[in-house]
Protein backbone atom coordinates (compact mmCIF):
# COMPACT_ATOMS: atom_id res chain seq x y z
CA UNK A 1 0.00 0.00 0.00
CA UNK A 2 1.12 3.62 -0.53
CA UNK A 3 1.20 6.58 1.83
CA UNK A 4 0.86 10.19 1.68
CA UNK A 5 2.79 12.58 3.16
CA UNK A 6 1.61 14.04 6.42
CA UNK A 7 1.84 16.74 9.30
CA UNK A 8 1.46 15.49 13.19
CA UNK A 9 -0.26 18.80 14.84
CA UNK A 10 1.19 19.14 18.04
CA UNK A 11 -1.10 21.81 20.22
CA UNK A 12 0.24 22.34 24.21
CA UNK A 13 -1.92 22.61 26.41
CA UNK A 14 -2.36 25.00 29.48
CA UNK A 15 -3.72 24.42 32.49
CA UNK A 16 -5.82 26.98 34.37
CA UNK A 17 -4.84 28.52 37.34
CA UNK A 18 -7.62 28.38 39.65
CA UNK A 19 -7.78 30.16 43.48
CA UNK A 20 -9.05 29.65 46.34
CA UNK A 21 -11.03 32.11 48.78
CA UNK A 22 -9.54 33.50 51.89
CA UNK A 23 -10.45 32.44 55.55
CA UNK A 24 -13.15 34.44 57.26
CA UNK A 25 -12.51 34.96 60.93
CA UNK A 26 -14.92 35.91 63.16
CA UNK A 27 -14.57 37.53 66.22
CA UNK A 28 -17.46 38.22 69.50
CA UNK A 29 -16.72 40.60 72.27
CA UNK A 30 -18.94 40.38 75.35
CA UNK A 31 -19.43 43.33 77.98
CA UNK A 32 -19.26 42.60 81.74
CA UNK A 33 -21.51 43.68 84.16
CA UNK A 34 -20.89 46.53 86.09
CA UNK A 35 -20.81 46.90 90.45
CA UNK A 36 -23.90 45.88 91.67
CA UNK A 37 -26.21 48.84 92.96
CA UNK A 38 -25.18 52.28 94.02
CA UNK A 39 -27.56 55.07 95.97
CA UNK A 40 -30.72 55.78 94.19
CA UNK A 41 -30.30 53.14 91.67
CA UNK A 42 -31.70 50.04 92.13
CA UNK A 43 -29.31 46.69 92.07
CA UNK A 44 -29.77 44.20 89.32
CA UNK A 45 -29.23 40.64 89.41
CA UNK A 46 -26.12 39.76 90.61
CA UNK A 47 -23.30 38.72 88.23
CA UNK A 48 -23.01 35.14 86.73
CA UNK A 49 -20.30 33.03 88.64
CA UNK A 50 -17.56 31.74 86.65
CA UNK A 51 -18.81 28.12 85.69
CA UNK A 52 -22.23 28.84 85.13
CA UNK A 53 -23.71 27.35 82.37
CA UNK A 54 -26.65 30.45 81.45
CA UNK A 55 -25.17 31.14 78.28
CA UNK A 56 -24.18 28.44 75.40
CA UNK A 57 -20.74 27.61 74.39
CA UNK A 58 -19.66 28.68 70.78
CA UNK A 59 -19.44 25.35 70.15
CA UNK A 60 -23.07 25.27 70.60
CA UNK A 61 -23.73 28.16 68.72
CA UNK A 62 -22.44 26.85 65.54
CA UNK A 63 -23.99 23.60 65.78
CA UNK A 64 -27.52 25.33 66.44
CA UNK A 65 -26.23 27.65 62.99
CA UNK A 66 -25.57 24.62 61.31
CA UNK A 67 -28.76 22.84 62.21
CA UNK A 68 -30.92 25.94 61.20
CA UNK A 69 -29.18 25.93 57.85
CA UNK A 70 -30.12 22.07 57.06
CA UNK A 71 -33.72 23.13 58.23
CA UNK A 72 -34.47 25.75 56.12
CA UNK A 73 -32.43 23.68 52.92
CA UNK A 74 -34.28 20.84 53.18
CA UNK A 75 -37.55 23.13 53.23
CA UNK A 76 -36.87 25.28 49.92
CA UNK A 77 -35.96 21.43 48.57
CA UNK A 78 -39.54 20.31 49.83
CA UNK A 79 -40.82 23.11 48.17
CA UNK A 80 -39.26 22.86 44.83
CA UNK A 81 -40.15 19.70 44.39
CA UNK A 82 -44.06 20.17 45.53
CA UNK A 83 -43.72 23.56 42.86
CA UNK A 84 -42.81 20.46 40.08
CA UNK A 85 -45.11 18.11 40.72
CA UNK A 86 -47.84 20.78 40.51
CA UNK A 87 -47.28 21.84 36.76
CA UNK A 88 -43.93 23.61 36.70
CA UNK A 89 -42.48 22.47 32.76
CA UNK A 90 -40.48 19.70 33.26
CA UNK A 91 -37.55 18.45 30.69
CA UNK A 92 -39.15 16.92 27.67
CA UNK A 93 -37.85 13.29 26.83
CA UNK A 94 -37.52 14.95 22.72
CA UNK A 95 -34.89 17.49 24.51
CA UNK A 96 -32.98 14.59 25.47
CA UNK A 97 -30.32 13.03 23.83
CA UNK A 98 -31.81 10.50 21.47
CA UNK A 99 -29.88 7.24 21.17
CA UNK A 100 -28.74 5.85 17.88
CA UNK A 101 -31.66 3.59 15.88
CA UNK A 102 -30.53 1.48 13.13
CA UNK A 103 -29.52 -1.97 12.50
CA UNK A 104 -26.31 -3.00 14.81
CA UNK A 105 -22.66 -3.50 13.39
CA UNK A 106 -23.77 -6.84 13.37
CA UNK A 107 -26.66 -6.57 10.99
CA UNK A 108 -24.77 -4.23 8.96
CA UNK A 109 -21.82 -6.75 8.31
CA UNK A 110 -24.28 -9.73 7.51
CA UNK A 111 -25.82 -7.85 5.05
CA UNK A 112 -22.70 -6.69 3.32
CA UNK A 113 -20.20 -9.70 3.72
CA UNK A 114 -22.34 -11.67 1.09
CA UNK A 115 -21.22 -9.36 -1.98
CA UNK A 116 -18.01 -8.74 -1.08
CA UNK A 117 -15.46 -10.91 -3.19
CA UNK A 118 -11.67 -11.71 -2.23
CA UNK A 119 -10.12 -10.67 -6.08
CA UNK A 120 -7.17 -13.53 -6.90
CA UNK A 121 -4.79 -12.24 -9.89
CA UNK A 122 -2.43 -14.23 -11.79
CA UNK A 123 0.87 -12.43 -13.07
CA UNK A 124 0.20 -9.63 -11.80
CA UNK A 125 2.36 -6.14 -10.49
CA UNK A 126 0.20 -4.81 -7.91
CA UNK A 127 2.07 -4.46 -4.74
CA UNK A 128 -0.82 -6.15 -2.42
CA UNK A 129 -0.84 -9.26 -4.64
CA UNK A 130 -4.42 -9.29 -5.01
CA UNK A 131 -7.48 -7.57 -3.15
CA UNK A 132 -10.79 -7.27 -2.70
CA UNK A 133 -14.23 -5.73 -4.52
CA UNK A 134 -17.81 -6.05 -4.09
CA UNK A 135 -20.87 -5.96 -6.10
CA UNK A 136 -22.20 -3.21 -7.65
CA UNK A 137 -25.47 -4.71 -10.00
CA UNK A 138 -27.28 -7.89 -11.00
CA UNK A 139 -25.52 -7.95 -14.13
CA UNK A 140 -21.85 -9.50 -12.13
CA UNK A 141 -19.98 -6.07 -12.34
CA UNK A 142 -17.35 -5.30 -9.44
CA UNK A 143 -15.69 -3.13 -8.09
CA UNK A 144 -12.23 -3.13 -7.60
CA UNK A 145 -9.10 -0.89 -7.21
CA UNK A 146 -6.91 -0.71 -10.42
CA UNK A 147 -3.82 -1.27 -8.95
CA UNK A 148 -5.03 -4.45 -7.78
CA UNK A 149 -5.49 -5.59 -11.40
CA UNK A 150 -2.40 -3.83 -12.65
CA UNK A 151 -0.78 -6.46 -15.36
CA UNK A 152 -2.60 -9.07 -14.11
CA UNK A 153 -2.86 -12.22 -17.52
CA UNK A 154 -5.65 -13.62 -15.19
CA UNK A 155 -8.29 -12.89 -12.46
CA UNK A 156 -10.64 -14.72 -10.01
CA UNK A 157 -12.71 -13.98 -7.66
CA UNK A 158 -14.12 -15.94 -4.54
CA UNK A 159 -17.36 -15.31 -2.76
CA UNK A 160 -18.15 -15.69 0.69
CA UNK A 161 -20.14 -19.25 0.06
CA UNK A 162 -16.70 -20.59 -1.03
CA UNK A 163 -17.65 -20.30 -4.59
CA UNK A 164 -14.91 -18.95 -7.17
CA UNK A 165 -15.24 -18.16 -10.51
CA UNK A 166 -13.35 -16.48 -13.47
CA UNK A 167 -13.83 -12.85 -14.02
CA UNK A 168 -13.45 -10.37 -17.00
CA UNK A 169 -11.50 -7.12 -16.83
CA UNK A 170 -14.20 -4.47 -18.22
CA UNK A 171 -12.51 -1.52 -17.99
CA UNK A 172 -9.70 0.41 -15.86
CA UNK A 173 -8.98 3.49 -14.89
CA UNK A 174 -5.75 4.37 -13.72
CA UNK A 175 -5.85 7.80 -13.00
CA UNK A 176 -8.97 7.50 -10.43
CA UNK A 177 -7.57 3.62 -9.01
CA UNK A 178 -11.04 2.34 -9.93
CA UNK A 179 -11.38 -1.04 -12.28
CA UNK A 180 -14.71 -2.88 -12.97
CA UNK A 181 -14.65 -6.96 -13.32
CA UNK A 182 -17.79 -9.20 -14.55
CA UNK A 183 -18.41 -12.42 -13.19
CA UNK A 184 -21.35 -14.56 -12.66
CA UNK A 185 -22.76 -14.49 -9.56
CA UNK A 186 -24.06 -17.53 -7.17
CA UNK A 187 -27.49 -17.65 -6.24
CA UNK A 188 -28.53 -15.16 -3.45
CA UNK A 189 -25.84 -12.96 -3.79
CA UNK A 190 -27.30 -8.93 -4.59
CA UNK A 191 -25.48 -5.83 -5.61
CA UNK A 192 -24.62 -3.54 -2.34
CA UNK A 193 -26.59 -0.18 -2.62
CA UNK A 194 -24.82 3.29 -2.72
CA UNK A 195 -24.12 5.71 -0.54
CA UNK A 196 -23.55 9.51 -0.85
CA UNK A 197 -20.29 10.64 0.39
CA UNK A 198 -20.87 13.79 0.50
CA UNK A 199 -23.42 13.47 2.91
CA UNK A 200 -20.29 11.74 4.94
CA UNK A 201 -19.48 13.49 8.37
CA UNK A 202 -16.48 13.52 10.74
CA UNK A 203 -16.97 10.80 13.45
CA UNK A 204 -19.80 9.13 11.33
CA UNK A 205 -19.44 5.10 11.77
CA UNK A 206 -18.46 2.81 9.27
CA UNK A 207 -16.84 -1.01 8.08
CA UNK A 208 -14.35 -1.92 6.26
CA UNK A 209 -14.86 -5.57 4.55
CA UNK A 210 -12.22 -7.24 2.74
CA UNK A 211 -9.78 -9.25 2.36
CA UNK A 212 -6.69 -8.12 4.02
CA UNK A 213 -3.58 -10.85 3.73
CA UNK A 214 -5.66 -13.06 2.20
CA UNK A 215 -8.39 -13.58 5.34
CA UNK A 216 -11.69 -12.93 3.04
CA UNK A 217 -14.72 -11.73 4.97
CA UNK A 218 -12.87 -9.59 7.49
CA UNK A 219 -14.75 -6.51 9.45
CA UNK A 220 -13.46 -3.98 10.51
CA UNK A 221 -14.79 -1.49 12.85
CA UNK A 222 -13.94 2.58 13.54
CA UNK A 223 -15.05 5.81 11.90
CA UNK A 224 -14.61 8.75 9.63
CA UNK A 225 -11.64 10.72 10.29
CA UNK A 226 -11.39 13.30 8.15
CA UNK A 227 -13.39 14.16 4.34
CA UNK A 228 -11.60 15.66 1.80
CA UNK A 229 -8.25 14.77 3.02
CA UNK A 230 -5.64 15.33 -0.50
CA UNK A 231 -3.57 12.21 -1.07
CA UNK A 232 -2.05 10.32 -4.02
CA UNK A 233 -4.83 8.02 -5.81
CA UNK A 234 -3.90 6.03 -8.85
CA UNK A 235 -1.41 8.60 -10.82
CA UNK A 236 -2.43 11.97 -9.31
CA UNK A 237 -3.44 13.67 -6.26
CA UNK A 238 -7.28 13.74 -5.33
CA UNK A 239 -9.28 13.92 -2.14
CA UNK A 240 -10.34 10.55 -0.03
CA UNK A 241 -12.19 9.60 3.00
CA UNK A 242 -9.99 9.29 5.99
CA UNK A 243 -10.69 6.10 8.72
CA UNK A 244 -9.40 4.67 11.21
CA UNK A 245 -10.99 1.07 10.38
CA UNK A 246 -7.67 -0.83 10.21
CA UNK A 247 -7.30 -1.45 6.97
CA UNK A 248 -4.05 -3.74 5.52
CA UNK A 249 -2.83 -5.26 1.91
CA UNK A 250 -5.59 -6.98 0.49
CA UNK A 251 -8.00 -4.83 1.74
CA UNK A 252 -7.53 -2.28 -1.02
CA UNK A 253 -10.97 -2.10 -3.51
CA UNK A 254 -13.06 -3.64 -0.70
CA UNK A 255 -16.32 -1.43 0.39
CA UNK A 256 -16.32 1.27 3.57
CA UNK A 257 -19.53 1.43 4.85
CA UNK A 258 -21.60 3.59 6.28
CA UNK A 259 -24.20 2.74 9.63
CA UNK A 260 -26.76 1.61 6.68
CA UNK A 261 -24.93 -1.04 5.24
CA UNK A 262 -24.42 1.37 1.93
CA UNK A 263 -21.16 2.25 0.51
CA UNK A 264 -19.52 5.64 1.46
CA UNK A 265 -16.36 4.68 -0.34
CA UNK A 266 -13.64 2.17 -2.17
CA UNK A 267 -10.76 1.29 0.04
CA UNK A 268 -7.90 2.50 -1.81
CA UNK A 269 -4.35 3.32 0.40
CA UNK A 270 -3.00 3.58 4.10
CA UNK A 271 -0.68 5.45 5.15
CA UNK A 272 2.78 3.67 7.05
CA UNK A 273 5.64 4.61 9.19
CA UNK A 274 9.17 3.19 8.42
CA UNK A 275 9.87 -0.16 9.34
CA UNK A 276 6.62 -1.16 10.31
CA UNK A 277 6.15 -3.61 7.50
CA UNK A 278 3.59 -1.63 6.16
CA UNK A 279 0.42 -2.56 8.08
CA UNK A 280 -2.28 -0.71 9.73
CA UNK A 281 -1.48 2.48 11.77
CA UNK A 282 -5.57 3.73 11.75
CA UNK A 283 -5.23 6.06 9.18
CA UNK A 284 -6.57 4.58 5.63
CA UNK A 285 -8.14 6.24 2.73
CA UNK A 286 -11.07 5.65 0.77
CA UNK A 287 -11.94 6.91 -2.96
CA UNK A 288 -15.21 8.40 -2.03
CA UNK A 289 -18.38 6.71 -3.93
CA UNK A 290 -20.01 9.76 -5.28
CA UNK A 291 -16.46 9.62 -7.52
CA UNK A 292 -16.12 6.04 -7.92
CA UNK A 293 -19.76 5.42 -8.90
CA UNK A 294 -19.32 8.38 -11.58
CA UNK A 295 -15.90 6.51 -13.13
CA UNK A 296 -17.84 2.78 -13.18
CA UNK A 297 -20.72 4.36 -15.07
CA UNK A 298 -18.32 5.88 -17.41
CA UNK A 299 -15.96 2.41 -17.68
CA UNK A 300 -19.67 -0.01 -17.70
CA UNK A 301 -20.64 2.65 -20.39
CA UNK A 302 -17.69 2.01 -22.90
CA UNK A 303 -17.14 -1.38 -22.59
Amino acid sequence: PRGPDYVRPGVPIVPGDHGSPAPVSERRDGLANGPPGSAGVPQGPPPPQPGADDEPSALWRWLGVAATTVAVALLLLGGYRLWTSAGAPAVSPSAQATPLTGPSLRDVAALVVPSVVSVQVEGGEGPDGGGSGFVVDSDGHIVTNAHVVDGATGIRVAFSTGESTVAELVGVSEADDIAVLLAPLPSGVRPLGLGSSAEVRVGDAVLAIGSPLGLAGTVTAGIISAVDREVTLGTRRATALQTDASINPGNSGGPLVGADGRVVGVTTTIATLPNTGGGSIGIGFAIPVDRAAGVTRRLIEAA
